[in-house]
């Protein structure tokens, strides 16, 4: 169990935010006896990295809640799955079945992938085996279903009583021409299937019914049982008041919205969720992530290159700030992860609540040895030339005696996402240099020094040594000129390892050799 006097000192934003929540949501909680956090789905689109960001953001705060309240505490997700499609995703095959739907619920149109009864259901299943390969805690709900067995009404009818008051905060933030044609009550067209986005003519308050003009032609709606939809922010406000949700966070693109839809929930006689705000995803060009242009790096991607729980720490860090995110920062995210790993194993309790990985872990955090960088396993692969996994065991333990693939799982999975990611990313971006005279001179001197090297030599030792070669050979000015050239020539890169600790490990003799093949 963790001290209060440390939970009250951390300021890890989980923490943080999960106090807030018990803060701001007082009385609401009390009353209810639980805790209730919501995060967003919009169906019109497979699950995406996003949405795991803000499924496991959002955990990480119940992990964070359950440290200071024994309260129930629940996770909806919630699909808005009757939203009429209003463009088509590129990734989709069958392309013509929604072309030829398009407006409609994504509920009612027919699934292109061919394996649902519907286009909403299938991506609504998708998510689900999306959150359920992550171990995620939640409850999954469906706009349709509560629309259309009446679990909305009493709010629906909350809305239709505060039209005109929901119209004056709404109608301010619009354009002159959509606020022509705006209203927060969608019907769903009884001769088409659309979702008509029109204005109202009449409301009737008394019959829960609304009066609107259909291209001409008078028709009268019941704003129940799903046969109208609300708009965009009218609808989030209802769910939070429906769903009494005391916690939800958005990206930043949504605060405007988070801003009005909490007005209309405190028009409506209750208060608005506790809100955290984070920013949004760029790719390496510095544009925001999109889904239709396929930019950045997909969760699938991801997973190729790299465990879940290094995707959690990107996750974690720094929500507030926009990060770039695509696949070359893999590598980084995850020596990033083993490093908090390793340090985890000298904190104590107050520190460890401020490390990413109590968080990641809720608190059961790994013991494996860190054999080395993931930067490092990289160079491994292409100086070893190893293509499989167990060729690159073989090697490691040629030089790191009394470690097995058993006893350091973490390890063996890197190894595998090591050489996945060195053949698909590192391998095509390589830029050998070639070295010209002076430099050529250089390197022939450092197989020389290697030369006076033996295997039981520190990797400090080593590196000492390589010191003294640059300075000796023309870099006593900039050494770090001197390691460039080292990469550039035998990595193809800029950027390398730490050459004592690489020589150590992947052999005196061998690494001789394989300077000796690069400038020949």
């Amino acid at each position: 169990m963790i001290e209060k006097i440390n939970l009250d000192k951390t300021n890890a934003w989980p923490l943080v935010e999960a106090k807030k929540i018990l803060k701001e949501k007082k009385s609401s909680i009390e009353k209810k006896g639980k805790i209730i956090l919501q995060t967003g789905y919009g169906p019109s689109g497979l699950p995406h990295i996003g949405t795991f960001g803000e499924v496991a953001r959002t955990s990480m705060v119940v992990n964070a809640l359950n440290y200071l309240t024994d309260l129930p505490k629940e996770i909806i997700t919630f699909s808005d799955d009757l939203d009429g499609l209003r463009k088509i995703p590129d990734n989709i095959p069958n392309q013509e079945i929604l072309k030829k739907n398009l407006h409609k619920p994504l509920t009612t149109i027919p699934d292109p992938f061919e394996k649902y009864t519907s286009f909403g259901e299938h991506n609504n299943e998708m998510l689900k085996k999306f959150l359920n390969e992550f171990n995620f805690k939640y409850t999954f709900k469906s706009s349709t279903s509560l629309y259309k067995s009446g679990f909305f009404n009493n709010t629906l009818q909350i809305i239709l009583e505060k039209y005109q008051e929901i119209m004056d905060i709404i109608i301010p933030t619009l354009g002159k021409e959509r606020q022509k044609t705006y209203s927060p009550f969608l019907p769903i067209c009884p001769e088409t299937g659309n979702v008509l986005e029109i204005p109202v003519l009449e409301i009737l308050k008394e019959k829960s019914k609304i009066i609107f003009d259909n291209n001409g032609k008078k028709l009268e709606s019941s704003i129940l049982d799903g046969s109208c939809k609300l708009q965009w922010k009218v609808d989030w406000a209802m769910r939070w008041y429906a769903l009494d949700v005391d916690f939800e966070m958005y990206g930043k693109d949504l605060i405007e919205s988070a801003i009005l839809s909490s007005k209309i929930i405190n028009l409506m006689g209750k208060k608005n969720p506790a809100g955290f705000a984070y920013e949004l995803f760029l790719d390496e060009k510095g544009e925001k992530i999109s889904k239709s242009k396929g930019n950045g790096i997909t969760i699938e991607q991801w997973l190729q290159y790299a465990s879940p729980e290094s995707l959690s720490l990107f996750m974690y860090q720094n929500p507030k700030r926009a990060k770039k995110l695509y696949k070359e920062i893999v590598p980084k995210a995850v020596d990033e992860y083993l490093d908090f790993i390793e340090k985890a194993k000298k904190q104590d309790e107050l520190q460890l609540l401020m490390n990413p990985i109590w968080h990641i872990h809720n608190g059961n955090i790994p013991k494996d040895e860190t054999i080395m960088s993931f930067s490092m396993l990289l160079n491994l692969v292409e100086t070893s030339n190893a293509g499989n996994k167990e060729l690159l065991w073989k090697f490691v333990k040629k030089y790191k005696k009394n470690i097995s693939e058993k006893n350091h799982p973490i390890f063996d999975k890197l190894i595998g996402y090591a050489i996945k990611y060195f053949n698909d990313v590192v391998k095509k971006n390589k830029k050998y240099k070639k070295p010209n005279i002076n430099e050529t001179k250089a390197l022939r001197a450092l197989i020389k020094t290697l030369d006076s090297c033996n295997e039981g030599m520190s990797p400090e030792e080593i590196q000492t040594l390589i010191y003294t070669t640059g300075k000796e050979n023309g870099y006593s000015d900039n050494l770090r000129d001197w390691f460039k050239l080292i990469y550039e020539v035998v990595f193809g890169d800029e950027n390398g390892p730490r050459m004592g600790f690489f020589i150590s490990f992947f052999g005196i003799k061998e690494t001789k050799k394989l300077i000796e093949n690069k400038i020949k």
